[in-house]
């Protein structure tokens, strides 16, 4: 294999109850990437199309991700990288992960795959450190694996594919502002009450259990935020309206995706998600603003080759 080209999936981290530990992967949305073996030894970034993004490796998050397993991997020839931008940078669906994923699953490749996608997490996070300021896996987790993933653990790094309803979909606004991760993380509280933290751990374990059982209601129910959803959503224009719309026609719950300023709602089937789409984009007619939104059933596989 001397040439590769991967989809590389937009993700919903968080997931409103699991700030840092949750995130699942989406289908309608992503980037796309090239991959070709170079005879002279390196990683470069050729060009990206679609984004003003930096091309030196070291200042790119899929420039970090890259050469962190590449040179884990040391292999005897060289990887040349073309990125291809759908995904808007601080869309809060997760456009640093696309990148940070595709670039090890690229190199993975080329080099044969001697490591799993699970394997490949750990240096993903790497790029991700470079864009947000910590390693977290809860975008990458999902566009390498698929689904829902659970990070259980940081140290030692210890993560869970979650089974997914089949008709479960995701629908996603993204107001056309940019809110970095790395200022998202700036306003969220060190500390916490224990009062929230029972009640935030009762919701995650709902909502696991409601996506084992395929119990919608469920999920409904667990679809709370104690911890960042009360301040990040002080930064997300028409957040309170958005939420609502989506609840009144219809979504299972709705939330902050990633740090934002994009808005999710998780729905039955495909109809009602389209109906909330709808809903959501009637609350931004007419804002100062542009908007985007995304239908999305879960992405069970996770990044895919395209050619």
């Amino acid at each position: 294999m001397n040439q590769i080209k991967l989809f590389c999936p937009a993700t919903i981290a968080n997931v409103s109850c699991g700030f840092d530990v949750l995130g699942l992967c989406l289908e309608s949305v992503g980037d796309e990437m090239l991959f070709e073996k170079s005879a002279e030894k390196g990683i470069r970034i050729q060009e990206i199309i679609g984004a003003d993004l930096p091309l030196e490796v070291e200042q790119n998050v899929a420039g970090v991700a890259a050469l962190s397993l590449y040179e884990e991997l040391d292999p005897d020839f060289g990887v040349d990288i073309t990125i291809y931008k759908n995904i808007k940078a601080g869309s809060g669906i997760g456009s640093s992960a696309a990148s940070a994923a595709g670039a090890v699953f690229g190199v993975n490749a080329l080099c044969n795959y001697p490591l799993s996608n699970k394997e490949l997490i750990y240096y993903a996070m790497q790029g991700e450190a470079l864009a947000s300021g910590a390693p977290h896996a809860d975008n990458v987790a999902p566009a390498l694996l698929g689904g829902f993933a659970f990070i259980r653990s940081y140290d030692p790094l210890d993560i869970i594919s979650i089974p997914t309803p089949s008709e479960l979909y995701a629908t996603v606004i993204h107001p056309q502002i940019e809110l970095k991760t790395k200022d998202a993380r700036s306003v969220v509280k060190q500390n916490i009450s224990l009062k929230k933290a029972i009640v935030q751990c009762g919701n995650l374990g709902g909502l696991i259990c409601g996506l084992y059982n395929s119990d919608y209601d469920l999920i409904g129910r667990s679809l709370h935020d104690e911890f960042v959803e009360p301040i990040r959503s002080l930064l997300i224009p028409n957040f309170d309206e958005l939420q609502l719309a989506a609840i009144e026609h219809g979504a299972l719950g709705s939330g902050i995706s990633g740090a934002g300023p994009s808005v999710f709602a998780l729905c039955e089937g495909r109809k009602v998600a389209e109906v909330v789409a709808k809903a959501m984009k009637e609350v931004v007619r007419g804002a100062d603003y542009e908007s985007e939104i995304h239908v999305s059933p879960i992405n069970s596989q996770g990044i895919k080759i395209i050619s």
